[in-house]
């Protein structure tokens, strides 16, 4: 009895001590992964947040408004160039592989976001002064599109198939951390600093922090390997030659390609700007509450989507992504009107406008938690990464990047703070409806095909 037990207790072993080492290195590759992305959103985010210090310095006019505008401007057009990237980008990780295009996208990021913060302003070499700006900016976008999506095809092959909604929901965190720590660092600096101060020098020190992390996030990332499902494409020579291509003139492959777009992408770029940027904007100007208050409330709503987006990914690891992704559009269609009328009314009481904010996040958490390994479960393995990267970039540059735009049009032409909002609501279900006729169930998808 006990020589046939000592083999099974050397299996045991053997395989407790596998699964240890592959939940090891598999942490390695998510810290370094997150990472990455961490940086990539918090230098394209750091941008926005300073748009308003960069119009006198960089696009001095008689008229404020005039230089604000084409600041916002050069911030939209990164959001423009993002499906370039994922075009260019895409495609090369389909033929040469996928850590060799996180290699050069955060290079890239990390070189431009740096030389911002050593820019001369317009005072000092006129016209040359925007023209670097927006061209480091492009950069930045083109950087952006390849990092944003493919970091999720990265991520989710190396995940293996057990629970990867939890494993790759992590990678979601990363957008909310770099709007929190990007504004928080701002609003340390100019709290510490005097106006001056700031303008004079403070407002270069965000772009220098870069460089510490970029160093730190290049350190992590050569030490990772290919991923075992790439590898296994080159060892077989079954790579894409021209991946965008055959994505689009495959029938079923254009078909995910639009609902990952339409329904999932578009779906969370939607919410996002609902949630963690327009609630902001609508409680200091049309409710009227305190600067400071606002921005207090706004961590604390941050902070509760970190935890709910990973129950999110862990659900649809139990219950199916498409369950959790469709509750989310529907609730976002159906809740987000009478979310804003409530923080109208209700503008007195604190508590109240907390638990309406943690509601949006929750939304926002449904789709967005499944959304990493559902980009990689949709498509075929040796044309995945650049059928996954243009439509999500094209939803989130385009659509979330014009939402802004879209929403303040029609709240003036309607003489209301609320009227725009039916343009997401309008979107979402439509969003919804298309989701649950056609988004196929991908959980128990098999990665290596």
């Amino acid at each position: 009895m006990n020589r046939q037990q000592t083999p099974n207790r050397k299996l045991t072993a053997t395989s407790a001590s596998d699964i240890k080492a592959a939940s090891h290195s598999y942490r390695k590759v998510a810290i370094a992964a997150c990472f990455g992305t961490f940086l990539e959103w918090y230098d394209f985010l750091t941008f926005a947040t300073l748009a308003v210090v960069f119009a006198p310095l960089f696009f001095p006019s008689s008229d404020p408004s005039t230089g604000l505008l084409a600041s916002l401007a050069t911030f939209g057009v990164g959001m423009v160039v993002r499906p370039i990237g994922a075009a260019i980008f895409g495609s090369i990780g389909d033929r040469i592989g996928r850590r060799p295009v996180f290699m050069i996208t955060i290079t890239l990021m990390g070189i431009a976001t740096v030389c911002v913060g050593f820019l001369p302003t317009y005072a000092q070499v006129g016209i040359w002064a925007p023209i670097l700006l927006v061209s480091f900016r492009l950069l930045q976008g083109l950087s952006a599109g390849g990092e944003i999506g493919g970091s999720a095809v990265y991520l989710t092959e190396h995940a293996g198939n057990a629970n990867r909604g939890f494993k790759t929901s992590f990678l979601q965190l990363m957008g909310p951390l770099g709007i929190l720590v990007s504004t928080l660092q701002i609003a340390l600096l100019q709290g510490y600093l005097t106006q001056e101060e700031f303008l004079s020098w403070g407002w270069r020190v965000p772009f220098w922090v870069s460089l510490i992390l970029l160093l730190l996030a290049f350190k992590a990332r050569i030490a990772l390997e290919e991923t075992p499902i790439f590898v296994e494409l080159s060892k077989t020579s079954t790579q894409a030659k021209n991946p965008l291509r055959e994505n689009l003139k495959d029938p079923e492959t254009r078909k995910r390609m639009f609902l990952l777009f339409f329904c999932i992408s578009a779906g969370g770029a939607v919410l996002f700007f609902c949630v963690q940027v327009y609630t902001s904007i609508f409680l200091k100007t049309s409710v009227k509450l305190v600067p400071q208050l606002v921005d207090q409330l706004s961590v604390y709503a941050t902070l509760a989507l970190l935890p709910l987006t990973i129950f999110a990914g862990w659900l649809s690891d139990k219950v199916g992504r498409k369950p959790v992704v469709v509750s989310g559009l529907i609730l976002g269609a159906t809740l987000i009107l009478p979310a804003f009328y409530c923080l109208q009314a209700n503008s007195d009481s604190t508590i109240l406008v907390t638990l309406v904010l943690v509601g949006l996040s929750t939304i926002l958490a449904l789709v967005v938690g499944p959304q990493t390994a559902l980009l990689a479960e949709l498509f075929p393995a040796k044309t995945r990464n650049s059928a996954a990267t243009l439509p999500h970039n094209l939803a989130a540059g385009w659509i979330g990047g014009l939402l802004p735009l879209i929403v303040t049009w029609l709240n003036q032409e309607w003489a209301s703070d609320t009227a725009g909002l039916w343009y997401p609501t309008i979107f979402l279900a439509s969003g919804a409806v298309v989701a649950m006729l056609y988004l196929p169930e991908t959980h128990k998808t098999n990665l290596n095909h």
